[in-house]
């Protein structure tokens, strides 16, 4: 059972379930974000957030006593791509897993924290495959990537995506991109935006927004690169990742400086225990403020179902978005991995 919850432990703290201490940072040069602390040489949240828990925490929550996981199957159709590949100005947004979305809009194809393996650190395994696999994707124009935790942040998914991807990522982590040759990066701060276009034609538009959570990728680079979520536009439509975040954030000001979003991506899922994790990932409940405060038209619930890496059961946060979302409970858009849902004909299903 120890060993256990030490296996537990690695792939909560590699899928950002450890709450950060300070590090020394390397990179001098961050000091341009308003986040940047320069008595800690790391990036923090804004000090009125919630504060965190350290890592003597999670170490007492992974090895004293966790509920035992039920059986769970998620939902899940496998989508061949065939109609997503034929797609030139159509907006979709599919769903393939966890925080991985791919969005189309004007011809532009935009792919989000991109996670295809079938394990984080051969810890936590995948309950479903992704939705759609890589090989199957239409040409990827942009990749989005909210913060470097390993399952937002693929290092054998990227690879495969290839150099004639343009990654768009926070401050500090464009480094690591180019180290692997893939040069096409560009680092945004909070609040900042880029406009890349497309190879096909068409442009996406990015903004990257705060997030109220945390970095790390290895053993001494902790909160040595920023986090956030993404505003982009794109054929006409507006859209919302919001990345892995706790709560209140910053989602009024979100829906104040960037108004209209069509699709918001909120995450449901790893929210329990509360007492350790709420400080860094909203649960359904604070999900479905969230979306009434960006102002989105309907929401793409994310983050659940495909990796188990807190304590409550794996098939619960659909249902608590959908009693936290009331009388706009119909606004949801309830797919499954592999479901996309048309903007223009108001359809979800397998392509």
């Amino acid at each position: 059972m120890r060993s256990r919850g030490l296996v537990a432990a690695v792939a909560a703290i590699a899928a950002g379930c450890a709450a950060p201490t300070a590090e020394v940072a390397r990179t001098p040069q961050l000091a341009r974000s308003p986040q940047w602390r320069e008595a800690t040489h790391s990036f923090e949240n804004p000090p009125a957030w919630p504060s965190r828990i350290g890592n003597t925490a999670m170490l007492r929550w992974q090895l004293g006593g966790r509920p035992r996981p039920a059986p769970f199957e998620p939902p899940f159709v496998a989508n061949d791509g065939l109609r997503l590949r034929a797609n030139r100005d159509r907006a979709t947004v599919t769903w393939i897993g966890h925080a991985t979305v791919l969005v189309q809009s004007g011809g532009v194809n935009v792919l989000t924290d991109p996670m295809f393996s079938d394990a984080i650190l051969g810890a936590a395994r995948r309950f479903a495959p992704p939705g759609v696999t890589i090989g199957r994707l239409p040409p990827i124009d942009v990749v989005l990537v909210s913060h470097n935790h390993r399952d937002h942040l693929d290092e054998e998914s990227v690879l495969l995506l290839g150099p004639e991807v343009h990654y768009v990522v926070p401050l500090g982590m464009a480094r690591w991109f180019r180290e692997r040759g893939l040069t096409r990066v560009t680092e945004l701060d909070w609040w900042e935006s880029t406009t890349v276009p497309g190879r096909r034609g068409g442009e996406v538009k990015v903004t990257m927004v705060p997030a109220q959570h945390w970095s790390q990728r290895g053993l001494g680079d902790r909160n040595q690169s920023l986090w956030g979520g993404w505003v982009f536009d794109a054929g006409g439509r507006r859209f919302y990742h919001a990345g892995d975040t706790g709560f209140p954030a910053a989602f009024d000001e979100i829906g104040k400086r960037l108004p209209g979003i069509d699709v918001a991506m909120i995450p449901i899922g790893a929210y329990a225990p509360r007492w350790f994790l709420a400080p860094q990932h909203i649960d359904p409940q604070q999900a479905a403020e969230a979306f009434r405060r960006v102002g989105a038209r309907v929401v793409l619930p994310i983050h659940w179902g495909t990796f188990r890496l807190s304590d409550e059961p794996m098939g619960e946060p659909p249902g608590e978005l959908y009693r936290a979302m009331g009388r706009d409970a119909n606004r949801i858009l309830f797919l499954p991995i592999g479901g996309t849902y048309w903007l223009d004909e108001n359809t979800r299903g397998p392509s």
